[in-house]
């Protein structure tokens, strides 16, 4: 390119040349538009806004006098004004000052305007009001809609992956996931079968995630964490499902039955909620929550969702996600609640209050009846603990004698603290209640997962006793065993029961307890700075790991057998996260679970039959390999004794004709030559 002489340049002696002429040849026409050259350019111009798309068009609202029209405003403000700030407002009225029956409302944005859209569409106020909500730039839309209909393109088909391969395993190895960061902001993921003898490698996916994976309830899909959103992956080769679209999206929670995700994102007032359908990528429902939301909570079958507000139950019905019987369940002083894991009950607490003493309701949806309270005093902090298969329910009750008030930061301190188990049986009439007294304080609690057992851990933290307790139907609580002296503050149950973990994270130790038998220790091991256990689906195994999350050094993860036997060991760079793939429930009901086990020996010989072919299988593959490796070896000899033999002229040479390869060994003399190495002088008295 040419360079433009000036003045600065004037004193060069070099030629630049003459200055380039880019005017266009007269007559030219230019047939390319502005649009078709700068297209992607040209769409992120700023344009000018009137600030129509801010307003919402509210219809159907009551027609009310002077009188009461600021009630109306008031109850109007109160609903709309949860979406966001509303900056005007604009109620028309008649000749006698009568309004007319709809309202505009303007927000400060058009995230907020279309958020009060797609809750309060439909929004029944009252018997005789039901809101029609719409976006004011809906009528600019539906008056320019063309007057020939165009049928829409049909897309092509798109063969999806199956999404249940891992289940039909044939001899039921369970699947996990490894995940070890490699860069900053980037997991590698690896998946593995976990085979006998060594675990198979099915799949390694650099750069994965940005942050963590989580599988869902069922193991169908794995999401990953990226700035844009979230994506969801599943099939045989992990491929892409699905992706939902929130940027810096911190936490995610499945529906149990993995119909809907419920994905957490930040804003500047505080997180933004949505629920999406997962088959579909729609948006179902988004919530704005400023701080006194609790997180969402989904019915066993997910045909509910709730979540705690101030005073207040907010329970919506799937799949339109609107109120339960378009209204919350106000619980003033509310503390906490939980779903059943088998019935559409919610189990919650209220704090106390002055003469009002604390309490714990449950309450069946979506009728909304108390089946069952129970009056509770001198109640600092309750804990709510359902069952698996949803036939108990224990809350755990921290009680005090006495309390006060603390003249520096006014909290209330409580002394004499003592301990109750409140075990209710859901399937028995009227729900009776069992109490359990615990004087010590008690560190953590589990029940069984298929099982009538629960365990608890109480006393010292240093020098514990784990409790057993067994519950019957008809009888209360019994104490089955105690453990003293036992250094531990974690319970891990196997997912099918009979085998605990006994686990002190503090010190990396671990006591595996057989509870069928005699609560007999199988075994008991180590694992220097463990920061997490994960039991697999069926039971069998169980692993440890040391995550970078809590220290840098020495990351990696054992696996180890139901009895307490590490399986194997694996050091692993910046390791993080090992999720066991979950399982479905099983479809088999319980009676027919029983015939299984009960005749479980008719099959003895059949699983011998395949532990003898694997087996022998694993000693074929080594015997072919040592086979293999002696043919090698061979090829080699062979090689290198030719070598050896055309090189025998040039080592004759070498050796003044002497052929030393057919001298004979037996003609050799043997001569001992002594050497003095050293004297020595004892003198002797």
């Amino acid at each position: 390119m040419a360079r433009k002489k000036n003045e600065q340049f004037s004193d060069d002696d070099q030629d630049y040349g003459d200055e380039p002429n880019f005017d266009d040849p007269e007559g030219f026409v230019d047939d390319v538009s502005d649009e078709e050259l700068l297209g992607d350019f040209l769409s992120n111009k700023p344009c000018e806004t009137d600030g129509v798309e801010n307003v919402v068009v509210v219809d159907n609202i009551p027609k009310v006098g002077q009188a009461r029209q600021e009630k109306l405003r008031s109850v109007i403000d109160k609903l709309f004004s949860t979406f966001g700030q509303i900056n005007k407002e604009f109620y028309p009225v008649d000749e006698e000052g009568n309004t007319k029956g709809y309202a505009f409302l303007e927000y400060k944005n058009s995230e907020n305007a279309e958020e009060a859209v797609k809750s309060l569409n439909n929004h029944r106020l009252d018997k005789s009001h039901t809101f029609a909500v719409n976006l004011f730039t809906d009528f600019q839309k539906y008056e320019h809609i063309p007057e020939k209909w165009e049928p829409p393109t049909p897309q092509p088909y798109k063969v999806q992956t199956d999404l249940y391969n891992f289940l039909i395993e044939p001899d039921g190895y369970d699947q996990f996931c490894v995940a070890a960061e490699t860069a900053p902001n980037a997991i590698q993921v690896q998946f593995w079968q976990n085979t006998l003898p060594e675990p198979m490698e099915l799949e390694t996916r650099d750069r994965f995630t940005e942050t963590f994976v989580k599988w869902s309830p069922q193991g169908t899909y794995i999401v990953t964490f990226h700035k844009q959103g979230v994506v969801l992956w599943a099939g045989t080769t992990f491929a892409r499902v699905n992706r939902f679209q929130q940027a810096a999206t911190h936490f995610v929670d499945f529906s149990p039955c993995e119909n809907y995700l419920v994905t957490y994102g930040p804003t500047p007032d505080g997180q933004k909620i949505i629920i999406w359908d997962i088959r579909t990528g729609l948006e179902k429902r988004t919530f704005i929550s400023k701080g006194n939301m609790s997180r969402f909570r989904w019915s066993h079958d997910d045909r509910y969702v709730a979540y705690m507000g101030e005073n207040a139950i907010f329970i919506h019905e799937t799949p339109t996600f609107y109120l339960l019987d378009l209204k919350s369940i106000k619980i003033p002083g509310i503390r906490n609640f939980s779903w059943s894991p088998t019935d559409n009950i919610i189990a919650y607490w209220v704090a106390e209050v002055t003469d009002v003493p604390a309490k714990v309701t449950l309450m069946e949806i979506p009728r909304r009846t108390e089946i069952r309270n129970k009056i509770l005093f001198n109640v600092a902090e309750c804990k709510i603990h359902w069952q698996q298969s949803g036939d108990y329910l224990c809350v755990k009750v921290d009680r005090f004698s006495k309390s006060r008030k603390d003249k520096k930061d006014s909290d209330v301190k409580f002394l004499g603290m003592f301990y109750n188990l409140e075990i209710f049986h859901m399937r028995e009439k009227d729900i009776p209640v069992d109490s359990v007294e615990i004087k010590e304080l008690i560190l953590a609690f589990a029940w069984e997962p298929v099982g009538t057992k629960f365990a608890i851990i109480h006393g010292e933290p240093n020098i514990a006793n784990v409790t057993f307790y067994e519950v019957k139907k008809g009888q209360k609580p019994n104490l089955v065993k105690k453990l003293e002296k036992k250094v531990c503050g974690h319970l891990f149950w196997s997912p099918r029961g009979q085998f605990i973990v006994l686990a002190n994270l503090t010190m990396g130790t671990f006591e595996f307890v057989d509870t069928e038998n005699d609560f007999v220790v199988m075994n008991s091991g180590d694992h220097f700075r463990a920061s997490e256990v994960e039991w697999d689906p069926t039971g069998r195994y169980c692993v440890t790991g040391v995550s970078a999350w809590k220290v840098k050094e020495d990351n990696g993860y054992y696996i180890w057998s139901f009895q307490g036997k590490v399986t194997k060991r694996v050091m692993l760079k910046n390791f993080e996260q090992f999720l066991w793939r979950p399982r479905p429930k099983t479809l088999l009901s319980e009676q027919q679970q029983k015939e299984i086990k009960k005749n479980l020996k008719k099959y003895y010989a059949q699983f011998e039959s395949k532990d003898r072919l694997r087996t022998t299988r694993a000693s074929k593959e080594l015997l072919e390999k040592r086979a293999h490796l002696r043919e090698l070896f061979m090829e080699y000899r062979v090689k290198r004794i030719e070598d050896y033999n055309n090189q025998k002229t040039r080592r004759l040479e070498l050796r003044n004709h002497v052929d030393t390869d057919n001298l004979n060994t037996e003609d050799v003399e043997e001569e001992i030559v002594e050497f003095l190495i050293k004297e020595e002088t004892t003198i002797i008295e």
